[in-house]
């Protein structure tokens, strides 16, 4: 960590809506692993045949790679993704990192989302004329994603982040009165059990989500990840609206990490972090992941973007000082 504030103070800062030395950065996740550490985490696939050893050793081996990224990229935060979901990876984490940085689990799958829908006919036909199945299914959602989030705070979690897409490009995949009665009052519920473990509640999803932003405030959420410039989604207005209510990560457009020019990548994050970091609550990340085939200078260079901003900051107060 840098300064003498560590990264978790750093994230509780700014989740209070107080400006902390700097915003805090992390990335949900980082699939560039080869490139940067010649490492690689294990088969995303295998998890599930591991013996007791061979899972113990699985995840002693993600542990070393999550340290080389903090390290380097000076993270102020960790969801743990491989191995997903799984209190062994919050354990290991706390462990090694502490409170040095905030540790999170994931827990998706919890509502109706873009990810879960297999029959959008099916889904589109019960949602007019069998809207109790369409319950029925969201609260066997639900139950499980309840039940995770309990074994990941049990665990030693301090956040949980949720990820359902509920937007396409243009729109929410229903329309607002449909997240009203099939979404919303789920994923509520899943917010308040974070909340009931006192940890952090992170919800993500990309896409359009200005007909539904009010919704999402309602949750009661601590933080909202993505922020989707290639939706068309401007974090002034979304900073304007949720102010003192619900914390912002990320806008930094990821099409543009994957092909350039670099003089736009800097455009997108500069505008991220002009209009997110005033008064706090916000998270400098990307609109997404650090996938795999991103460019990782690309990645490099918007840090390199971040420390110059924050340099100037400083410099700015020192003067005013």
């Amino acid at each position: 960590m840098t300064g003498d504030i560590t990264g978790k103070q750093r994230m509780e800062t700014t989740l209070s809506f107080r400006e902390p030395d700097r915003p805090p950065h992390f990335e949900v996740m980082f699939e560039l692993e080869e490139e940067a550490f010649g490492r690689r985490f294990p088969d995303r696939n295998a998890w599930a045949g591991m013996s007791s050893r061979e899972k113990e050793l699985a995840v002693r081996e993600c542990m070393d790679i999550y340290r080389l990224i903090v390290d380097r990229y000076q993270w102020d935060a960790l969801s743990i993704y491989w191995p997903w979901s799984d209190p062994d990876g919050i354990r290991a984490a706390k462990k090694e990192f502490g409170d040095e940085i905030l540790i999170g689990g994931m827990c998706g799958h919890g509502i109706w989302s873009i990810e879960v829908i297999t029959d959008w006919t099916a889904f589109a036909v019960n949602l007019i004329d069998d809207p109790a199945a369409v319950h029925e299914e969201a609260e066997t959602m639900c139950q499980r994603a309840l039940s995770t989030i309990d074994t990941l705070a049990e665990a030693g979690a301090d956040l949980i982040y949720m990820p359902n897409d509920i937007a396409f490009n243009a729109n929410p995949f229903v329309s607002p009165l449909h997240f009203e009665e099939f979404i919303a009052p789920y994923w509520k519920r899943q917010v308040d059990r974070v909340k009931e473990h006192g940890l952090y509640a992170f919800i993500h999803t990309d896409g359009m989500i200005m007909p539904v932003l009010d919704q999402l405030i309602d949750l009661g959420a601590h933080c909202l990840q993505s922020i989707d410039p290639m939706a068309g989604v401007d974090i002034a207005e979304v900073k304007r609206r949720t102010s003192g209510k619900l914390a912002l990560m990320g806008n930094v457009q990821c099409n543009l990490l994957q092909d350039g020019p670099k003089e736009a990548i800097e455009k997108s994050a500069l505008y991220a972090l002009e209009h997110g970091t005033p008064g706090g609550g916000y998270i400098y990340s990307t609109s997404n992941t650090i996938f795999p085939g991103m460019p990782l200078e690309n990645y490099e260079f918007m840090l390199d973007v971040f420390h110059d901003f924050n340099r100037r900051g400083r410099e700015s107060q020192d003067i005013s000082e």
